[in-house]
């Protein structure tokens, strides 16, 4: 997310560059989902497929017809493992057995678009690897890593601890989402991390160094825990294939992305779907493939912009697109009714905002006071402290994660979601609390102080 997206004038350019349409379609799906939710379903599993076909284009699901009732029965709605086992990409199956499902609005936003959004995720990923990356100096890197792994086993605790404690059958139907509370959202946690440090403070590196590590995580979580079913392996070797094509025609020295989007791209999606990995993730491994730059300038710098290199003409390019797929996800994705608050939102919460504080605080605490390494200067718990509620603004990938982890609609994916969707509440307590520790923000330079410290 090299610099800030280069869209049209006036509101909608704002709106963009703010990663506001993904908000703007979360709360249209709220809106619409509790005024006629049935059309609402109708409409996310409608079958696109089928418009070719000449039925009626409608994937039977029993989820949204009518409200749900107590939350407090969603584990008994769902068995004993919380979800039943529901199709590839999350999608009831058409013909009610073991077939493919449909082509639905809702797997062609999930599985197909949202591919690009894992992709430009993957590139900054990548990037910070490379010299003069946020994760190219170990020792640069150590401590905020270490934050990152606070920022990933403290939720996990908290989540499983509260779940456990929710007695009857609430562990058993609620225990896969475990990973649901660890994602960090890196745009909306960058934006009310600079409203709250300023741009220069060496905070903002900091967070934007663990929001990346956080991403690389759970692009592994996702693949590994969550697989849509059964692992086929024997599609690996499509995988592998789809890699060597793209680095074969890296060494041809081809300049646009184009050829290695359509040609291996689509290969390695392809491999990821029919190995049952979630498809979602299918571009990842062929961006490292893409010819680029040699040094990294840091997530969010201007001057990157400058650069064409193909892995960066990809981002160029798909940036704003993908900032209108992610309004499309969020219309898709979240559409659950208020009542749907229960179990699973408060496990999701008291993940996002105690167990992602309390675990980066303790963690960045071990590495400077037990491992003897240093804090960037400039920060003390204060900052660390609030930071850490910063972080635990989840929404995205936390919303991602909740469709992954239960496939099955129903209440106990909707009151993860509601969870995932109140993530939000991170940025007024971290208001608050840096404000309650006397935490102000410094003056903010043109260029970015951050983008020059995560350099």
């Amino acid at each position: 997310m090299s610099g800030h997206a280069q869209g049209k004038g006036g509101v909608i350019r704002f709106l963009v560059e703010n990663s506001l349409l993904l908000i703007i379609g979360a709360v249209a799906a709220l809106v619409w989902a509790n005024t006629d939710g049935h059309s609402y379903h109708e409409f996310i599993h409608f079958d696109l497929a089928a418009m070719v076909s000449g039925d009626d284009g409608h994937v039977d699901t029993d989820h949204g017809a009518e409200p749900h009732g107590d939350a407090g029965h969603e584990a008994d709605d769902h068995g004993d493992d919380g979800h039943a086992e529901a199709g590839h990409g999350g999608e009831s199956h058409a013909d009610g057995g073991g077939g493919h499902h449909g082509v639905t609005i809702h797997f062609l936003i999930n599985d197909v678009l949202m591919a690009l959004f894992f992709a430009i995720a993957g590139k900054e990923v990548w990037e910070s690897l490379l010299p003069g990356g946020a994760l190219a100096n170990p020792r640069k890197a150590a401590t905020p890593l270490l934050a990152t792994l606070g920022g990933i086993l403290g939720p996990v605790v908290v989540y499983l601890a509260g779940a456990a404690l929710a007695g009857g059958d609430a562990f058993a139907a609620f225990k896969n989402g475990w990973a649901v509370p660890c994602a960090t959202d890196i745009a909306f946690s960058y934006l009310v991390a600079r409203f709250i440090f300023g741009g220069s403070h060496p905070a903002i590196a900091f967070l934007l160094l663990l929001a990346i590590a956080d991403d690389a995580a759970g692009l592994i979580i996702l693949a590994i825990f969550y697989p849509t079913q059964a692992i086929e392996p024997m599609w690996f070797l499509l995988t592998v294939a789809a890699i060597a094509l793209a680095w074969g025609l890296q060494k041809m020295r081809v300049q646009s992305h184009w050829w290695y989007l359509l040609g291996p791209g689509v290969m390695c999606w392809f491999s990821f779907y029919f190995a049952h990995i979630h498809p979602a993730l299918g571009l990842v491994p062929i961006i490292p493939m893409l010819p680029h730059a040699q040094t990294d300038l840091g997530i969010f710098a201007r001057e990157e912009l400058n650069r064409d290199d193909t892995l960066n003409a990809f981002e160029h390019f798909w940036k704003v697109p993908v900032e209108y797929i992610l309004g499309l996800f969020g219309l898709v994705n979240a559409g659950v009714v208020l009542s749907s608050v229960g179990t699973g939102t408060w496990l999701v919460l008291a993940g996002l905002l105690i167990g992602k504080p309390v675990g980066i605080t303790l963690m960045t605490l071990l590495a400077e006071k037990g491992l003897k390494l240093q804090k960037p200067a400039g920060m003390d718990y204060r900052h660390v402290v609030t930071l850490g509620m910063v972080a635990g603004i989840g929404f995205t990938v936390a919303l991602f994660v909740s469709v992954a982890a239960f496939k099955e609609p129903g209440a106990i994916q909707d009151s993860v979601k509601m969870g995932a969707l109140l993530s939000f509440l991170a940025a007024p307590l971290a208001i608050a609390i840096g404000r309650g520790l006397g935490v102000r923000p410094e003056s903010d330079d043109a260029s970015g102080g951050a983008e020059a410290a995560a350099a």
